[in-house]
C-alpha cells in the first residue's frame, strides 16, 4: 500500500501559465484541478493515505474536507525538498506505507490508472512515470530510505539514472496541465467533475455556473 504525496501551490499563485484566463478563473481552475487529482488518488485501491503539501490554509481545509491529510510547505520554492520533508512526515505517520509523489495537476487521472501504474512497481524498487511531453515526470516512488525525487526541468532524464520508467502508464496519469493546450488535451481524455465545471465555459464547451 502507498501514501501519495501531492504538492499543491496555493491556488492564488498556481498555474501562472494560465494567466490569460484572468486571475479569478485561473485561481478557481487551479483549485479544481488539484482537488480532482487528490480525489482520484484517494479512490485508488492501492492508496492507503494521501498527504497534500500546501501553504494555503484555506485550501488545506478544502482538501481535509475530502479526506486528505495536509501539512504546510516547509521548503517553498524547492519541490524536491518539499517532497523529501513530506516523505519524512509520512514515514512518521504511516511507516508501513510506501511513498509515491504525484503531481497535483492531473485532472484527467482515474483511480484505476494510478492502481495500474503502482501494480507495475516491484517491491523495494524506485520507479517513475514520464509526462505526456516526454521530458518531465508526473509520478515518482521509492522506499522511504531511497526516496530521492528529481522533479524539475529534464526530470525524466534525472529519474532515469535512479529509477525504472513505467512504460505502460495510462494517458490520464501522464497528462499534467501547465497551459491551455495541456488543458484541452486533458479535456479530451475526460477530466474530473470540478475541473469540468470550471473549464467548460473557458473552453467554450458548456455554460458557466
Amino acid at each position: 500500500m502507498y501514501v501519495v504525496l501531492v504538492p499543491v501551490k496555493p491556488p492564488a499563485v498556481g498555474k501562472s501559465r494560465l494567466a490569460e484566463l484572468g486571475d479569478r478563473d485561473r485561481r478557481d481552475l487551479a483549485a479544481a484541478i488539484a482537488l480532482d487529482t487528490v480525489e482520484a488518488c484517494r479512490a485508488a485501491t492501492l492508496v492507503g493515505e494521501v498527504l497534500a503539501i500546501t501553504d494555503d490554509a484555506g485550501f488545506a481545509a478544502e482538501l481535509v474536507a475530502i479526506g486528505c491529510a495536509t501539512i504546510p510547505d516547509g521548503t517553498s520554492g524547492d519541490l524536491n525538498g518539499t517532497l523529501r520533508l513530506a516523505a519524512a512526515e509520512a514515514r512518521r505517520r504511516w511507516p508501513d506505507l510506501v511513498p509515491v509523489a504525484v503531481l497535483g495537476d492531473l485532472p484527467a487521472l482515474r483511480p484505476a490508472e494510478l492502481d495500474s501504474a503502482l501494480r507495475g512497481v516491484e517491491p523495494g524498487e524506485a520507479a517513475y512515470v514520464v509526462d505526456a511531453d516526454g521530458w518531465g515526470t508526473t509520478l515518482y516512488t521509492a522506499p522511504y530510505d531511497d526516496f530521492r525525487p528529481s522533479f524539475g526541468t529534464g526530470s525524466a532524464a534525472a529519474h532515469d539514472a535512479v529509477a525504472r520508467r513505467l512504460r505502460d502508464a495510462a494517458p490520464g496519469l501522464r497528462r499534467d496541465v501547465d497551459d491551455l493546450a495541456d488543458l484541452r488535451a486533458a479535456w479530451a481524455l475526460g477530466v474530473g467533475p470540478r475541473t469540468r465545471r470550471r473549464a467548460a465555459p473557458l473552453l467554450g464547451d458548456g455554460p458557466s455556473d
